[in-house]
């Protein structure tokens, strides 16, 4: 399992989410936190491409041997593509939450969203503070 860490150059999202934008693209994916409070994930539901994400809504679930628990979108756009590794090696959100464990490449619908979002300081007040 990865260490503890919450990158800099990502913004995340208070359900524990985070996100990579590139242009008019952003990448989604759960950070060190929410993967270690899930524990060993062993089955992954994502949406296939051209399905919409509605930020604040549920696209996906994360299903570890301790529960299944819910992704929630940090913003809304339409899925391009689904991390199809994640069929056969779900552990991969464990063992690199902010790389190979990515969840979705999604073509963002509204930019102004991303302002909504925290930077890393303010992510790990949010954890600090629960």
């Amino acid at each position: 399992m990865a260490e503890e860490s919450y990158p800099q150059e990502l913004k995340y999202f208070k359900e524990h989410d985070w996100v990579r934008v590139s242009g008019d693209e952003a990448v989604f994916g759960i950070t060190w936190f929410a993967q270690d409070a899930l524990g060993e994930i062993v089955y992954v539901d994502l949406p296939k491409p051209g399905a919409a994400v509605a930020a604040g809504q549920t696209y996906g679930e994360l299903e570890s041997v301790k529960a299944v628990s819910d992704v929630y979108a940090p913003l809304s756009g339409e899925v391009v593509e689904a991390n199809g590794r994640l069929d056969d090696e779900p552990g991969l959100v464990n063992d690199d939450c902010y790389g190979e464990g990515w969840l979705l490449r999604v073509r963002l619908g509204d930019k102004a969203e991303i302002e909504a979002l925290m930077d890393a300081a303010a992510y790990q007040a949010l954890l600090e503070s629960a």
